[in-house]
């Protein structure tokens, strides 16, 4: 089949065919260029005036496959055909420590495995055109992991960020596969009355994450969303040291106002606006103040003279400034405590007022716009996704979602199909913030792994420098620190371009469906290292479920067909003409018969009752630690 080499490349030879055999398809299968020291491995990549160009792969070592070349076969090398002894050794063995991902199709359906730890401890890629397999592959790696029983991946946690809720038919019935194997699904879809609503305690937020949450735009906004989660914290307390903290700070509001150089109306209002947001015993506008030989309730301090004073100027000074103690100047609150929104919003309004910011110009417009964005966010629908209505740390909630009762669960799928980008990429992000912290303060470095993996991840994961000013691009931090603290990383796009750099950068094993964007296949050939055009190019002819493997985890790249799993995930087109009819299979009607009305009222009938049959699922109360349940 193969007559001589005719020249050799950094990367790749050129060999002569012989004439009876240039009718037979070569492309695509893996040659052996054998010396006497040494055996590489090359792949047909080019077929061209009776000679085949030869890429090399790697190099055949004390029986081991290493991928890439140092040493290249010399002019005289033997040439021939992978044979069936060595296939084992590209397309990985069926032993411990691999796992299956489908079959080759150029090996007559050779299963094809791939290493799990090089895999599943790195970050990792799949991209491809919708309809291309990708949610499909994505279901069916996964489930052949917890099928596999040499694995046993109880301990595994893989948060599954959802934009449409497609995964929940592939995993809900986790448990059949294995009993100790459980599945959750939170959801901001309450139409299917299938799932746990999301809540994320506003608490666990820090000042970027709430700069995100209200698009924060300018850096003087920072400063106030840190007073405001200062005082937010103060106010929850309610202990004799806050509680004196708390007279402290409105008694220093106060009197800063009372020396300002506004009319006495506009200071009454602005020290009403402050007492409407905090308030204690001995300020609210029904705390006595005792004078000498009389009483005046607070609000009556506030009464306007003919000259437009305050008619007890005096005796309102002098009670107020009697809650003014130094040392209080530089407290700070405890921060562990419980609060909702609408202690953010009274925080915020306190913040505004006490500390100037409305009063000056040059913040007027930036506080004005963080307290319509918060209030904005209170009344809407998205609000309900911050209650939660006990406190819990960060560590408990984390453990919340993985742990309930006696119950481990390995797969939480958090579904955003009923909000928008903006907000479900906020979420995504704080998320994955409080998994980072989580993994990195642990006594034992990953021995808690978490894998996050996103759908549509172009939508969340991406290139924040070029758009905002403000808050922060957790992911690539992720990218860069999380693995060694076993926090991974798992892309599913169908836009690469539109992906962050650093975060594909630092992907070590790539699973690229069809994909055929002349700007993703590009972004591909730049961005992923060690590819070359030819393997990039391999993908756009694949059929649906078949993809292009390499990194880490596989010896070379490989061309795999992947078995559709069971059960699929809702990722598949609508079916139109069994919509349009109904269900029916009836054929298409003459132009002169009349339309079904009876059956499609009755369709509508039955459709309602099975929504309606749907029960809601109750969020399980009980919460353990993390540590608690796996020691």
């Amino acid at each position: 089949m193969f007559d001589k080499i005719v020249y050799i490349s950094d990367h790749s030879a050129e060999v002569k065919l012989k004439e009876e055999n240039l009718a037979i398809n070569i492309m695509n299968l893996h040659i052996i260029f054998e010396d006497k020291d040494k055996k590489i491995l090359g792949e047909v990549d080019d077929l061209h005036d009776g000679k085949a160009k030869i890429r090399f792969l790697g190099e055949f070592v004390n029986q081991r496959l290493l991928g890439g070349v140092i040493r290249k076969p010399s002019l005289d090398a033997t040439i021939r055909l992978i044979t069936p002894e060595e296939i084992p050794y590209i397309v990985g063995q069926d032993k411990d420590g691999y796992m299956l991902i489908g079959k080759s199709p150029f090996y007559n359906d050779q299963e094809v495995y791939l290493n799990v730890n090089h895999f599943f401890s790195n970050h990792f890629a799949i991209f491809g055109n919708s309809g291309s397999g990708k949610s499909c592959g994505v279901a069916r790696m996964i489930q052949n992991m917890f099928q596999d029983k040499r694995l046993f991946p109880f301990r595994s946690n893989i948060l599954l960020f959802d934009s449409s809720g497609e995964y929940y038919n592939a995993f809900h019935n986790l448990s059949q596969i294995n009993p100790n194997f459980h599945y959750k699904f939170f959801t901001t879809n309450q139409t299917e009355r299938i799932g746990e609503q999301l809540r994320l305690p506003i608490w666990l937020l820090n000042v970027g994450d709430i700069a995100l949450l209200l698009s924060a735009t300018e850096h003087s906004q920072l400063p106030m969303i840190e007073r405001m989660l200062k005082l937010a914290r103060i106010f929850a307390e309610d202990d004799t040291q806050a509680l004196n903290y708390k007279n402290h700070l409105i008694a220093k509001a106060i009197m800063t106002i009372l020396y300002t150089n506004q009319t006495s109306p506009n200071k009454r209002n602005e020290i009403f606006s402050i007492l409407g947001s905090c308030s204690t015993e001995q300020f609210n506008l029904e705390a006595p103040i005792q004078g000498i030989g009389y009483v005046r309730k607070f609000r009556e301090c506030f009464l306007i003279d003919s000259n437009g004073q305050f008619t007890e100027s005096v005796l309102l000074t002098e009670y107020v400034s009697n809650f003014i103690k130094e040392e209080y100047d530089n407290y700070e609150p405890k921060g562990d405590v419980y609060y909702t929104l609408q202690d953010l919003e009274k925080a915020l309004n306190f913040a505004l007022i006490s500390e100037g910011w409305l009063r000056n110009e040059n913040t007027y417009s930036d506080a004005v716009t963080m307290k319509v964005k918060l209030h904005s966010l209170i009344t809407s629908s998205d609000s309900k996704y911050f209650e939660v209505d006990h406190y819990m740390t960060a560590e408990q909630y984390i453990s919340s979602l993985v742990v309930q009762g006696n119950q481990k669960y390995q797969i939480v799928n958090i579904n955003f199909d009923d909000v928008d980008d903006e907000l479900a990429k906020t979420i995504t992000k704080i998320f994955t913030r409080l998994l980072f912290e989580f993994t990195k303060g642990l006594k034992n470095r990953a021995s808690i792994p978490f894998h996050i993996i996103v759908e549509e991840a172009h939508r969340y994961i991406q290139n924040d420098r070029d758009r905002y000013l403000l808050g922060y691009n957790i992911f690539d931090r992720v990218a860069k620190e999380g693995r060694k603290y076993g926090l991974i990383l798992g892309l599913i796009s169908q836009r690469p371009v539109e992906l962050s750099d650093t975060v594909i950068s630092q992907c070590s094993n790539f699973l690229i469906f069809k994909i055929n964007h002349p700007m993703d296949v590009d972004y591909i050939k730049k961005m992923v290292p060690n590819i070359s055009e030819e393997i990039v190019e391999k993908q756009k002819s694949l059929q649906s479920g078949t993809c292009l493997v390499f990194g880490q985890a596989f010896q070379i790249p490989l061309i795999v067909k992947m078995d559709m799993p069971s059960p699929e995930p809702k990722s598949s087109n609508c079916n139109v003409v069994v919509t349009w009819s109904g269900g029916q299979n009836n054929s298409i009607p003459s132009m002169s018969s009349t339309l079904p009305h009876e059956p499609v009222e009755s369709t509508v009938k039955e459709h309602a009752q099975v929504l309606d049959s749907k029960e809601e699922t109750t969020k399980p109360k009980n919460t353990f630690i993390i540590d608690d349940v796996l020691e």
